[in-house]
Parts: C-alpha cells; structure tokens; sequence
C-alpha cells in the first residue's frame, strides 16, 4: 500500500500471513462467509436509498420516472409516426407512392438534379437505404440517374417528365394531412420546430 502524501511503501493496516493471533479464530477459519453476508447486508440497505437517489437525481422535474408505456416519450414518437404513416398510406396510394419515395420526390421537386449523396444527406438516409428507392422510382419512369460528366463517381438524379407532373396530382396531400391532425397551425409549426430540435439532440448525441 502507498502512503499519498510522501510517495513511500507503507504497512498495510491489515494483518499480514505472519501475524496469525491477530485475526480472531471465527475470522482465521472462516473469512469468506463472514465477509459475503457482511456485503450482502450492507448492499440490502443502501441499494434502495441509493437507486431512488439517483433517480430523482437524474431526472429533470417534469419527468419523474416514467416507468410506464404511456410515460415514454419514443412511444409517443412511435405511435405517432404509425398514424402518420397509416394516413400517407391512404392519400399516397392513389399516386402509387410509398411514403419514403414522396418524400425523394419532394426534394427533387423543391431543386431537380441532385447527386444521390446530397439527397442521402437531406433524407438522413443511408446509400444502401437510398438505392433501391431510386431504382424503383426509376423503374416507374419518375426519375433518371446518369453519371456525373466532371465525377464520373457521382450520380445524378433527375426528374422525368412524369415526375414532374406527378407534382400537380400530389399537390393536395399536405393539406389533407394538415386536416387530418386537427391541429391549428400555429401549433403544428411549433410541433414541427419542437421535433427538429429533439432530433438535433439525438443525432449528436448518438455522434458523441
């Protein structure tokens, strides 16, 4: 054992293997029981103290242990998000669109001619993920990729004729999702500037 405060090799408390009569015979015999039941007493009574403890202490006001299901924030994300998505379903089928591909048509309809990257990165969807959504809109005739002319590693996505006037057909879906909320407006944009904060925070955080 090392003495802190001047670096020097000193004795340890305990007795060593060479002073046997220090020990009591209970303790000489059996150490290991002893000394179990000892940590197990001392954990019984500080456990429960120490979690509540720190529960409370971990826990902003507002958020007092939500042990339950209806308590979690990621099931009211969740939940949410399937009543979402059960409704873009409805209003998207008549377009023949699944609801990750309008929103790649909606990027492409805000500024045609974007690289698959630069989409991936507006999406916040990988290359593996953003493929096989380009494949198929391309299948359908609503987009083109080509390589790029400078970077021939790049690849260019583009808007077809029908998918530029798939715009005009979709152009009612954001209204209908907006009265379907029953929401006012004021109410969804603060929702909307709520969640782009909440997923800044995660995304971050997962980074860290």
């Amino acid at each position: 054992m090392v003495d802190a405060r001047n670096g020097n090799a000193c004795r340890s408390s305990f007795p060593s293997k060479r002073e046997p009569n220090a020990l009591s015979p209970v303790f000489a015999r059996r150490p290991a029981p002893i000394l179990k039941s000892a940590i197990e007493s001392l954990a019984k009574q500080y456990r429960r103290p120490y979690i509540a403890f720190m529960s409370k202490k971990a826990l902003p006001p507002g958020l007092e242990a939500p042990r339950t299901l209806d308590g979690q924030l990621c099931f009211a994300l969740y939940s949410a998000n399937l009543a979402m998505g059960k409704l873009y379903r409805q209003l998207l089928a008549k377009l023949d669109l699944t609801y990750p591909q309008y929103l790649v048509m909606l990027v492409l309809w805000e500024g045609d001619g974007m690289t698959v990257s630069d989409l991936g990165e507006r999406l916040f969807l990988d290359s593996a993920t953003l493929t096989p959504l380009l494949k198929r809109l391309q299948a359908a005739g609503l987009v083109q990729r080509t390589r790029g002319t400078r970077d021939e590693r790049q690849v260019i996505v583009t808007l077809t004729d029908k998918g530029r006037a798939l715009r005009d057909e979709a152009s009612h879906v954001p209204m209908d999702v907006f009265c379907a909320t029953g929401c006012e407006v004021d109410q969804l944009v603060g929702l909307k500037a709520q969640l782009e904060t909440l997923r800044s925070g995660l995304i971050a955080n997962n980074e860290g």
